[in-house]
């Protein structure tokens, strides 16, 4: 076969004509999918297919989600406000702020304060956390049998949060657990929620996309996290923000337990 040369210096057109996929690449549909397979598999008594079907991937928030630990973030950031004589945020006030980065949250907190004085605020509340953390807070209910039962069913699982790498470490080395998730994202090694970062990264660490994940927790910085990564949620109820605020995001199940995970996926 004569060989045929291309000129290097040869124009490379632009394609005149693109292909999209649409469910789960223009449409975030694949939930109303299953959704749909589920019911007509119901309608005939088939075994009803799962969500993990699709799901390969669940995403978990750690404070008020998995941990029982919005009172002492609320604490804690009373003393540092006490420390530095400012006005003492009400535990509602530190609610509010629960999945943020730190900075983040002290900003909300305390609009009028320098960046400085943040930076003070911040090294005063992470010390007063490290003191109060000698003993993790507890899980919610049914949490770690549910995680176990997950592991164990094949599920890869992370954890994304507004804590620090320093805390969540922390908090994991104590409870023995260091292992137990696949991966995680701190809000100091990337951009704080609700930005979709976080998400974005463990995706493609894990080489799936945003219809293969499922993101939960329990505040609006989590509902639009995944919103923003189009990717699917589910709420719980039982965390720092009323899940009416959650509603609004559309997650696939709101949750009063945190064991009804199952049910939902």
């Amino acid at each position: 076969m004569t060989d045929i040369a291309i000129p290097l210096n040869r124009p490379i057109r632009p394609p005149k004509l693109l292909i999209f996929d649409w469910d789960g690449t223009l449409s975030d549909s694949v939930a109303r999918i299953a959704k749909c397979m589920q019911m007509a598999a119901q309608e005939y008594s088939l075994p009803i297919p799962q969500y993990a079907d699709v799901a390969k991937l669940l995403i978990f928030d750690w404070d008020g989600t998995l941990s029982d630990s919005v009172a002492r973030i609320a604490k804690c950031m009373q003393m540092a406000a006490q420390e530095y004589s400012l006005p003492i945020p009400q535990y509602a006030d530190v609610a509010e702020i629960v999945g943020l980065g730190l900075h983040e949250a002290t900003m909300r907190l305390f609009p009028s304060s320098s960046h400085y004085e943040s930076s003070l605020l911040q090294a005063s509340y992470s010390k007063h956390y490290r003191s109060e953390d000698h003993k993790p807070c507890d899980f919610f209910p049914g949490v770690i049998e549910t995680l176990e039962e997950l592991r164990a069913e094949g599920y890869q699982m992370a954890v994304a949060t507004g804590k620090s790498r320093a805390g969540l470490d922390r908090v994991l080395g104590a409870l023995d657990m260091a292992d137990f998730f696949h991966s995680s994202r701190c809000a100091d090694e990337t951009l704080s929620k609700p930005h979709p970062l976080m998400l974005e990264e463990l995706l493609s660490e894990f080489g799936v996309t945003a219809q293969q994940a499922v993101m939960v927790g329990d505040t609006e910085f989590d509902m639009q996290m995944a919103e923003n990564a189009a990717m699917p949620r589910i709420a719980v109820s039982y965390g720092a923000h009323h899940i009416d605020r959650l509603r609004v995001f559309k997650p696939l199940a709101c949750l009063d337990l945190f064991a009804d995970i199952k049910k939902a996926l």
